[in-house]
């Protein structure tokens, strides 16, 4: 008898299974097994906040099959993710499969290396109930939250809106920013920068001030009186501050700190960053001569600094033998994880640094390289010597004003030498900051003369909208959601369109502005962030044994019971009216400029002057501007001719997809499906198999020869036969595998 070890994704389960050998079977679970309902609340609030499961629609074959290899088996190895949903996918997994609790473990492990697995095999435990409740409680939490909001959207601004807790929130940050960016008032300030040269060369400085201190220069006029002042008059050093400067490393990445880095320098969406993370963690193929699928990071939803005592050891010898001696700090740098961390895993790392990512560069994805390499070159030089640098300030005095100029330079580079930050470009002071070697050799008492004074009139300008990265680290500052939520709440605020990408600025829809304002003032609690917060620290108390899912869930409902209540009564008898979008398409009926509609299948334009005019376009159908009528799209011609009027047929484009048409539409609407071969010929006839649309808009497959031939099958025939029978071979549709329809033929092959 095999043992079995179940985890959560096929990519992963072939890693494994390479590393435990023949006496053990790996299977995946794809993800969830059972999960709440989406036809109903399925939370018994009178009852303890019971939860009532049930297998996921479409997992059913799956699940019969995990049964069977599990009633089966010696031991089952409950392998999913390191984390609270993991935890709680296999708690799933244990009942909904059934399983003898006295032949069933849990394992884990933070790296996918055959250590890593051999090692998690051979210290199994039980399923953790802390870790799976603190879970269970964040899931009914958010269904009762977006299960009760939404009625109340649907009443005031538009039907099919949705609520969600932590969505909710962070459509106000990004709301809020946009306001601030709305109201923001410019103000008018002024600069002087002076070019000096002499014996030294040349170099610039700025306007600082007088002995007295700063001074602001808010108009021309205070900018004209300081250049009249200190023009053609001699420019002296009055004092000059020479310091060293250490700037210490960065700490290995954790979630955000990688989602925002990877945005920052790689451009990646967080949701692209967690996918690249992901492959990179469940194993890609290095090639026999690498030992096959390699685990290359560690797990990638973290918030620990930590890192184990082997691999840290590995970095020393790495840096010590790559860089040398003093490239390696006296003693390990050590970093500290924030207070509210769950430190259930280490810091995002490599697994092993035997795999430098220019010498695997071949065997990676484009994508793949680059995280990984921002990954590597992170956590190297977060164990490497801090950077040594010489900083100099200089104040240089005209008439009774003071000019001031800056300037770093590296002593020792330490960490540089492999990673540099986004502001390690600008070293030492930001103002006036200058690479120049000028400054080293000035003494007091060095005078110069201005070879050009420049005032530079400057606005204050409005803050900058979030991106995903500022977004990100806003969130992880206010303790609100945790690493594995950051990328699905953007996710989702962006696809319930409360939020729009510009560029790589998120801004809101003036839907997500309504929703906004509406749940501030009928559900503050629910988007205010400290109490957001301290629902993450209540979360994570039942996690650490330190509450209940009764408790939490019951000192959250009953004001949130009341908030519900007191809404409803106070709902207007009018929906919000959302704002309307226009575009630049005219209508060709009434000359109407159309505007921006939605249906369940997506945008459309529209006349504004519905019902009198119902005309209605694609919004990709024309490309049209201001004021003018847009040009006919040009049509393609099937060779076809119409059966009724003779007439060319032609591609058309319709809510359900491609279609035959007649020309002369309106006047003749005889329209045809489009029959795509799928390359198998009818077992019937030898005609070509082609697909077809169902009333319903379910897609078929039937002979061509129809009616005259009668084959059809909603299951997708295949090319390959039946090594039992030698009929038709099918795959199942919804599910992976291939069988036999022959009557008496049971013949069945799984393709996971």
């Amino acid at each position: 008898m095999a043992n079995l070890v179940i985890v959560e994704s096929p990519a992963k389960a072939g890693t494994i299974k390479g590393y435990l050998g023949s006496g053990y079977k790996v299977v995946a679970s794809k993800g969830h097994v059972r999960d709440l309902p989406k036809s109903s609340l399925s939370i018994d609030i009178e009852n303890n906040f019971e939860a009532k499961y049930i297998n996921i629609r479409g997992k059913g074959d799956l699940i019969k099959m995990l049964k069977k290899e599990a009633k089966s088996a010696k031991y089952v190895y409950l392998a999913t993710d390191p984390d609270r949903e993991g935890e709680a996918i296999s708690w799933h997994l244990a009942n909904a499969l059934e399983l003898d609790m006295s032949k069933t473990r849990r394992v884990t492990f933070n790296e996918i290396t055959k250590n890593a697995i051999k090692t998690a095999i051979k210290n199994p435990r039980d399923i953790d109930m802390a870790l799976v409740n603190s879970q269970q409680a964040r899931r009914i939490l958010d269904r009762i939250v977006g299960y009760k909001l939404s009625p109340f959207l649907w009443k005031t601004v538009k039907s099919g809106l949705s609520a969600g807790r932590v969505q909710s929130v962070a459509t106000r940050v990004i709301v809020e920013r946009e306001e601030e960016i709305r109201n923001f008032v410019p103000s008018e300030y002024w600069t002087i920068d002076a070019e000096l040269s002499g014996k030294v060369g040349k170099f610039t400085v700025s306007f600082y001030g007088d002995q007295k201190g700063k001074i602001d220069l808010s108009s021309k006029e205070d900018a004209d009186k300081i250049q009249s002042a200190v023009d053609g008059k001699e420019f002296t050093v009055c004092g000059i501050r020479r310091s060293p400067k250490i700037k210490h490393p960065l700490p290995p990445f954790i979630t955000s700190t990688l989602q925002q880095d990877a945005s920052r320098k790689l451009g990646f969406q967080s949701q692209r960053t967690m996918r690249i993370a992901q492959e990179l963690y469940e194993g890609v193929d290095l090639g026999a001569s690498n030992g096959g699928v390699q685990g290359l990071i560690t797990y990638m939803r973290t918030d620990s600094l930590r890192i184990s005592s082997e691999i840290a050891a590995s970095a020393h010898e790495y840096i010590v033998g790559k860089y040398g001696e003093k490239y390696y700090p006296k003693t390990q740098n050590v970093y500290k994880s924030k207070q509210n961390a769950q430190d259930a895993h280490e810091a995002i790392r490599p697994a092993s640094l035997k795999f430098a990512p220019e010498s695997i560069r071949k065997l990676l994805s484009s994508d793949q390289y680059k995280l990984y390499k921002l990954i590597w070159e992170r956590f190297i030089a977060s164990q490497m010597s801090s950077a040594e640098l010489d900083t100099v300030s200089v104040d240089v005095k005209a008439d009774k004003y003071i000019f001031r100029a800056h300037s770093s330079t590296v002593r020792f580079e330490g960490y540089l030498a492999i990673y540099r930050d986004i502001d390690d470009d600008t070293d030492g002071e930001k103002e006036n900051s200058q690479p120049n070697s000028a400054l080293a050799k000035l003494a007091e008492g060095d005078s110069f003369k201005a070879v050009n004074i420049v005032p530079n009139q400057h606005f204050t300008e409005p803050p900058q909208r979030y991106t995903e990265a500022s977004l990100i680290k806003f969130l992880e500052e206010k303790g609100i959601g945790r690493p594995s939520t950051y990328s699905p709440i953007i996710t989702t605020i962006i696809s319930r369109e409360y939020v729009v990408r510009d560029g790589k600025a998120l801004k809101p829809t003036s839907l997500g502005e309504i929703t906004n304002k509406l749940m501030l003032r009928y559900f503050p609690k629910i988007v205010d962030y400290t109490f957001t917060a301290d629902m993450e620290d209540k979360l994570d108390g039942i996690e650490h044994s330190d509450s209940t899912i009764t408790k939490v869930l019951g000192d959250f409902y009953g004001d949130f019971a009341k908030e519900l209540e007191n809404a409803n009564k106070s709902v207007p008898e009018d929906k919000v009216k959302l704002p309307v979008e226009e575009t630049d398409i005219i209508c060709e009926k009434c000359g109407a400029k159309m505007i921006i509609k939605n249906s369940r299948y997506g945008k459309f334009a529209a006349c504004p002057n519905y019902p009198n005019c119902k005309n209605t376009k694609p919004l990709d159908a024309q490309k049209a501007t201001a004021g003018k009528t847009a040009e006919p799209k040009k049509v393609e011609k099937t060779g076809e001719k119409c059966e009724i009027c003779g007439a060319d047929m032609v591609i058309r484009q319709g809510r359900f997809g491609t279609f035959m048409a007649c020309e002369n539409y309106p006047k003749c609407s005889n329209t045809k499906p489009i029959l795509k071969p799928i390359g198998v010929k009818c077992p019937e006839c030898g005609a070509d198999i082609v697909t077809k649309h169902s009333k319903n808009h379910m897609v078929f497959y039937s002979c061509q020869r129809y009616p005259e031939c009668k084959f059809s099958s909603w299951d997708l025939p295949l090319e390959e036969k039946c090594p039992e029978c030698g009929s038709l071979l099918y795959r199942k549709k919804g599910a992976k595998y291939v069988f036999c329809k022959k009557d008496g033929c049971n013949y069945r092959r799984n393709e996971d």
